[in-house]
């Protein structure tokens, strides 16, 4: 059997000291969710999947429920599944009825025509696929009712949510889910659903996500750049690390990004003060 790994991020940016233990608890409980599923010999899409999942039910981060609200005091949700074995990817950008992004992600990826869909039509996608739409409110908390209420000038953490795992099987899978920057213009969409922007995943280097300032790490291809490196011989630390540092040298904006590669070997870096993350590997 192959080495097993599970990274989870919870999303780079300044934590609230209040919400610092909820979010490393809620990292901790999506790490076990797929760490179970890999341990058991499931496939690394299910892992990232059902992980990410746990993230967007918690209120603490940016991904479905609790997910920051645009002008229109909308939550506007994106989210991508890779699989790093076909380089096939599913992604949704902009709905505001789908509970978990991250499942209509996987049902783009494996039954879908395309590759991205948006707004009304990937809610429609949904409804053909039997996933039913939730009700907008669902998902809009009051920590986040409030924020937007008073048009709150400071910008609290990112809190994107992702996973990148390795399976029994050798196969890579990623996954990033969001609910954006707060106070988005409405129809924004950021790197996280873009392939090699906020997520990229291939069974011959390695399968990364990304958090943080969206339109600074889609104009590095940040997850396809710490790929690269991880292929061009780098460990996976070591590409995180440089990811960042291009990230910092290229662009005004910050950010974090977990990799896992093909042997199992992990990374974690980011240039905001916190990035919430957890990992698990059988090395």
């Amino acid at each position: 059997m192959n080495c097993l790994a599970l990274i989870i991020h919870g999303g780079a940016g300044t934590i609230r000291p209040e919400i610092a233990g909820a979010a490393r608890a809620g990292v901790e409980r999506a790490l076990s969710t797929g760490w179970a599923i890999l341990e058991a010999g499931g496939p690394a899409t299910d892992a990232c999947e059902e992980a990410i999942i746990q993230l967007e039910e918690d209120p603490v981060f940016d991904a479905g429920v609790g997910a920051h609200l645009n002008r229109d005091g909308k939550a506007q949700l994106d989210a991508i599944l890779m699989d790093g074995r076909s380089l096939q990817s599913g992604a949704i950008g902009a709905v505001e009825r789908i509970r978990n992004p991250i499942h209509l992600a996987r049902l783009v990826l494996e039954k879908g025509e395309h590759s991205f869909l948006v707004g009304a039509g990937a809610e429609q996608f949904a409804v053909e696929t039997g996933i039913g739409l939730c009700d907008p409110t669902e998902l809009i908390t009051p920590y986040e009712q409030e924020r937007w209420a008073a048009r709150a000038a400071e910008l609290t953490p990112g809190g994107t949510v992702g996973a990148v795992a390795l399976d029994a099987a050798g196969n890579l899978c990623a996954g990033t889910s969001t609910g954006g920057t707060f106070f988005k213009h409405p129809g924004r969409v950021g790197d996280s659903p873009l392939v090699g922007c906020g997520c990229y995943a291939d069974n011959e280097s390695a399968a990364v996500s990304c958090t943080g300032h969206g339109e600074s790490i889609m104009k590095i291809v940040m997850a396809k750049a710490a790929a690269d490196l991880v292929a061009s011989g780098q460990h996976a630390q070591a590409a995180a690390d440089a990811a960042v540092r291009l990230l910092s040298r290229r662009t005004t904006g910050s950010g974090g990004l977990i990799v896992v590669d093909r042997s199992g070997r992990v990374g974690a870096s980011f240039s905001t003060p916190h990035m919430t993350w957890a990992v698990k590997t059988t090395i």
